[in-house]
């Protein structure tokens, strides 16, 4: 018999043995800026998600540097930090589908530089809408789109 996938929710919830700190090498400490790494757990992303309010925003870089602060290390990996983030989306727009009126504002979540995440639910369209009635001004640049004045929001 098939295995069951497991729900974006149950996804959230799966620590795999996270958090994790870790030393980081020499040829590591060039490219993330040495000393040790913080591996989070992704409801340790959920977590800091959950706290923008309306009318804020945070990029990842700025729940790396949370997490790092939170476990004492030098830096928060941010390819684990960027999928769990996705993961986070992904189980709040679970739940909303379901009718759960509380979820993860993924929306406020931005890459750097402000840049929205094509690949949160329902992709640059829903961003934009949810964005914009939040009062935030969302701008093209290229292919890419944008909370304009971003740094004034965080």
């Amino acid at each position: 018999m098939p295995r069951k996938k497991p729900t974006w929710r149950e996804k959230l919830a799966d620590d795999k043995g996270y958090p994790q700190t870790i030393q980081l090498s020499a040829e590591q400490s060039k490219r993330w800026g040495g000393g040790t790494m913080v591996i989070p757990a992704p409801r340790e992303v959920d977590a800091i998600m959950r706290t923008v309010r309306k009318g804020r925003l945070i990029s990842i870089n700025e729940i790396r540097r949370q997490l790092a602060a939170l476990h004492g290390a030098n830096s928060a990996c941010p390819i684990t930090t960027g999928i769990f983030a996705w993961i986070a989306a992904h189980a709040a727009d679970e739940a909303e589908q379901e009718g759960k009126r509380r979820v993860t504002p993924y929306w406020r979540t931005l890459k750097a530089k402000g840049e929205l995440n094509p690949k949160y639910p329902g992709g640059i369209e829903r961003l934009r809408t949810r964005l914009e009635a939040e009062g935030h001004v969302v701008v093209q640049r290229g292919k890419r789109f944008y909370v304009d004045g971003f740094q004034e929001s965080t």
